[in-house]
């Protein structure tokens, strides 16, 4: 049995569709959602976001937002999330070693959470643009704006 999914940000709707089941980065953990699953409201924290469905997994970035669980539905309202079909795997590697270099450099002490959490979000977004140069295709799962639907 599949559960509706919609993931939105501030600037479109990033996919709508069914899926088998999602896992999400939840502020107090990984969490995995089934239909049938208990309401639930959290926040989210960086991380990946995981579409499984028959065709094979998808895999997107997030960094923050919150989750509504519905026993028939989940839905995310992202602050920032990408598909793997929007990340420049280049730009992604560049920009995690910029982080690396600024943190290597010393900083003061108040500007190391900011750079962490640079360094956590861009390895992330190479994490999930080197997943989706591994997978051979994106069918099944419908994206508003962008990638192939079945």
């Amino acid at each position: 049995m599949s559960i509706k999914v919609d993931i939105v940000t501030p600037e479109k709707m990033l996919y709508s569709g069914d899926v088998e089941m999602i896992t999400l980065p939840g502020t107090n953990g990984q969490m995995g959602i089934l239909r049938g699953h208990a309401p639930l409201l959290s926040t989210l924290d960086i991380g990946e976001i995981v579409l499984h469905s028959r065709e094979g997994n998808e895999y997107l970035a997030v960094s923050g937002g919150v989750v509504e669980v519905r026993p028939d539905k989940v839905t995310i309202l992202a602050d920032v999330a990408e598909a793997g079909t929007e990340i420049d795997e280049d730009r992604a590697a560049a920009a995690l070693e910029r982080a690396r270099q600024s943190l290597a450099e010393n900083p003061p002490p108040q500007q190391v959470p900011e750079i962490m959490a640079s360094l956590r979000r861009s390895s992330l977004r190479l994490k999930v643009a080197r997943r989706h140069a591994g997978r051979r295709s994106t069918s099944g799962l419908n994206y508003e704006g962008g990638g192939e639907s079945k």
